[in-house]
């Protein structure tokens, strides 16, 4: 099962699948809750009980402001005792309405309800709210509360502060949180090479906390693999080599003692299943010898301008009477002169050929072979009109050493090396190898660019 994050998946399906924004969103999260939690239990706190202390002191400090104002009340000492203080004073009595606020008139009345001008309308909210109010025996009434700012300009300076913050510190946090996940990052890169087969950039290890050590863990692990991968080549390769010699020794003693024409059937019969099974042996030596060399990523290829038509006409011609045939689809222009290693795409077309013709029926007629140029491509399909391969087979066919259930069983021949070379030869071009069911029959299309 895939877990790889699709690009193209809607953004609430990415987000959902990103550690990253899943720790970002827990973050705030839990500072909501404890700025909610917090607020709450302040509220809780001094919603209590704290005003009977607290009373007596405001109570004992107005008294003291009380003497300093005077009775009947001294508005000079009052605006000197607001202008001294952070505090606001308001005084009505009989003829006196004043505010310590200047830009206040003295005649101003906090509940007029509708004909105050708008510079009193702009102070109405700083009005409200007055912290202690006294009387004195000459009937005026002293009102005092705490000076602020315009009630306008207070809440719009405490957002602007507020949502600067909480952009700062949320910023910050997603910094944090990316700098933290980075190593996640590269681990994913370096799986992903190491997936593909290269092993000769390690995962770069940033810290030295869990994830360090899982990058670490993972350079050790891919070091290990890619030295078993190594010997196993080294061992296919040497073995391959080996083989060879005593391969053709054994072929050519085979074809030094062929027996006469006048001998027995079965002795002429055995003398060809002979050559056959050595022929068979040498193709499939050099077939694991192409495989591990560019598999191992130190096949160099020879490419070359290549007369592509000559080359599949000559290869066709090689499995005359086999019953196969080619055919050009548009101009050869285009393909006269492709930079191609002649010797492994002849290697590479022998195999789709032999592959086809192995599990084409004697009355389908001939395999057919289609060379064409289409979109910077030259394309190379084999088709032969055979039972195919079961559908749920298809997505494996050119892995090493597969080879399909049903139709395609091991006495048809084959040991599942032949696409699985092809695959490789493709890709070490640039190409890629393209299988699927023609129905009737099995198509191999191999694609490679016109240019390097």
């Amino acid at each position: 099962m895939s877990h790889r994050i699709d690009r193209d998946a809607p953004l609430g399906q990415r987000l959902r699948f990103r550690l990253g924004y899943k720790l970002l969103a827990l973050f705030l999260l839990l500072a909501l809750a404890m700025s909610a939690i917090f607020v709450m239990g302040m509220q809780r706190a001094f919603s209590g009980g704290w005003q009977a202390w607290v009373r007596p002191l405001v109570a004992d400090y107005t008294a003291h402001l009380m003497q300093e104002i005077g009775s009947p009340p001294d508005l000079q000492r009052a605006q000197a005792l607001a202008d001294r203080l952070p505090l606001r004073i308001r005084i009505d009595g009989p003829g006196v309405h004043w505010h310590s606020d200047r830009r206040l008139p003295e005649t101003w009345d906090e509940d007029a309800p509708v004909d105050r001008p708008p510079m009193h309308r702009h102070f109405r909210g700083e009005m409200r709210g007055w912290l202690w109010r006294e009387r004195t025996p000459d009937g005026y009434t002293v009102r005092f509360g705490f000076a602020r700012f315009p009630a306008r300009e207070e809440p719009r300076f405490m957002a602007f502060v507020t949502l600067g913050l909480l952009l700062l510190f949320t910023g910050l946090a997603y910094v944090t949180v990316r700098r933290w996940l980075r190593p996640l990052q590269d681990i994913h890169a370096g799986a992903a090479r190491f997936g593909a087969g290269d092993f000769t950039q390690p995962i770069p290890v940033r810290r030295r906390d869990e994830l360090g050590q899982v990058a670490a863990q993972a350079n050790a692990m891919a070091a290990s693999i890619h030295q078993m991968l190594e010997a196993k080549r080294t061992l296919l390769l040497a073995i391959s080599h080996e083989l060879r010699s005593p391969l053709t020794r054994a072929r050519l003693n085979a074809e030094l003692s062929t027996p006469p024409p006048d001998a027995p059937a079965d002795s002429l019969q055995a003398h060809a299943a002979l050559l056959h099974d050595l022929a068979c042996m040498r193709d499939l030596v050099s077939d694991l010898l192409e495989t591990e060399r560019l598999s191992s990523g130190h096949a160099a290829l020879q490419r070359e301008p290549t007369d592509l038509p000559a080359l599949v006409a000559e290869a066709v011609a090689a499995q005359a009477g086999t019953g196969a045939r080619w055919q050009m689809d548009g101009p050869a222009d285009a393909l006269a002169a492709v930079p191609v290693d002649a010797m492994r795409l002849r290697l590479a077309l022998r195999n789709l050929l032999s592959n086809a013709l192995r599990h084409q029926p004697p009355q389908a007629g001939p395999v057919v072979v289609t060379l064409s140029a289409q979109a910077g491509q030259a394309v190379l399909t084999v088709r032969d009109h055979g039972p195919g391969v079961p559908p749920d087979q298809l997505h494996q066919l050119g892995e090493a050493f597969h080879r399909a259930d049903g139709a395609r069983t091991r006495s048809t021949g084959g040991v599942g090396l032949g696409l699985h070379l092809c695959r490789l030869v493709a890709q070490a071009h640039g190409g890629e190898l393209r299988l699927r069911n023609a129905e009737p029959g099995f198509e191999a299309a191999l694609h490679l660019p016109l240019t390097v």
